[in-house]
């Protein structure tokens, strides 16, 4: 056979190799998907991010990213195990617990709730207590029955009569000096900037002393008793995911975020990202020397503790079911960090 010809027929065969190996990897990739808990965004950034630039690729993973939304119902969909993961938060899974409804925290993205209350710049309020002094707190149901008992047991001055239900408009805020509203810090300040034209004083509960893990990496028990690779795999790529969104090209990752939800802007995306930064939302306590997702039984703990003494969960129920530390705290993806 001639040299051409034999040239010719190897790289054939290198070719058809690579094409059946390229396959055989895309067979062998396992299906999950991750339910959020809203609209896409840039809080949820860095799993779009493993999703683009092919992390969870690499780790033998074809992810989809259920989006949430106004009328979606994620965290039912883990349960019924229609998805595999969902970015679910403490207070919903103790509840389970209490329940009977196995579901797992193994990973805490956020280390701390972006909850903010927000106060008119003029209006005298330089401190977290002296939103105490306001007629006015414009507050959802939810945050009505956990923070705001959180707030009045905590701190002086807090009391029934400051509530009013929150519309999710910034309208009644903006037209009352005297109220304070509730928010995410990634999103409503940058929103009442736009509108008002102001900068608005804004308190994140957090820094006060809430201390709810946010932004959680959920599952069931029955996935982590099956599939515990599935699992480990599906932690390390979003931390990766996380360290490339933040300190990486997230070019890609934000494309795919504003082809999910149209509405989202470069700006709004921008804003967030500085934010999460500003505040260490998602690199702060534990995770500082722990890496990205790090959750622990102490700090778990405290948000219970918290939780028990207004009533919202019974002292006796077994907390740590609700979670497990076994797939982070690893300083997974640390090294990505620029």
């Amino acid at each position: 056979m001639p040299n051409a010809l034999k040239n010719s027929v190897f790289s054939a065969l290198i070719g058809l190799g690579g094409m059946l190996a390229s396959m055989a990897s895309a067979e062998a990739a396992d299906k999950v998907s991750y339910g959020t808990n809203w609209l896409a965004q840039a809080e949820h950034g860095g799993f779009y991010q493993a999703v683009a630039d092919g992390t969870y690729a690499k780790h033998g993973l074809d992810v989809t990213i259920v989006q949430g939304g106004p009328n979606a119902a994620n965290s039912a969909l883990l349960i019924s195990g229609k998805i595999d993961f969902y970015m679910g938060g403490p207070q919903g899974e103790i509840s389970a617990v209490e329940q009977g409804i196995p579901l797992v925290d193994v990973a805490a993205i956020f280390q701390k709730d972006p909850q903010v209350l927000i106060a008119h710049p003029d209006a005298g309020i330089e401190k977290f207590e002296d939103l105490a002094k306001l007629k006015t707190l414009f507050l959802g149901k939810d945050g009505y029955l956990t923070y705001f008992e959180w707030m009045k047991a905590n701190f002086k001055g807090f009391k029934d009569e400051q509530y009013k239900p929150y519309n999710f408009s910034p309208a009644p805020f903006l037209a009352d000096k005297e109220s304070a509203q509730q928010g995410y810090l990634t999103s409503e300040p940058y929103e009442i900037q736009k509108q008002a034209g102001f900068e608005p004083k804004v308190f994140l509960l957090a820094d006060n002393g809430y201390s709810p893990y946010s932004t959680m990496i959920t599952t069931t028990q029955t996935m982590i008793d099956s599939k515990p690779d599935v699992v480990q795999r599906f932690v390390d790529a979003s931390i990766e995911g996380w360290y490339h969104y933040l300190y990486g090209d997230n070019t890609k990752a934000n494309e795919l975020i504003k082809k999910d939800n149209p509405e989202m802007t470069d700006g709004q995306i921008a804003y967030s990202i500085a934010k999460m930064k500003e505040y260490g939302i998602i690199e702060s306590g534990d995770s500082l020397d722990k890496g990205i997702g790090c959750l622990t039984d102490a700090h778990y703990k405290a948000f219970f503790d918290e939780m028990v003494a207004i009533r919202v969960f019974k002292p006796e129920t077994d907390y740590a079911k609700a979670f497990t530390t076994k797939f982070v705290c690893k300083g997974t993806g640390m090294a990505m960090k620029k």
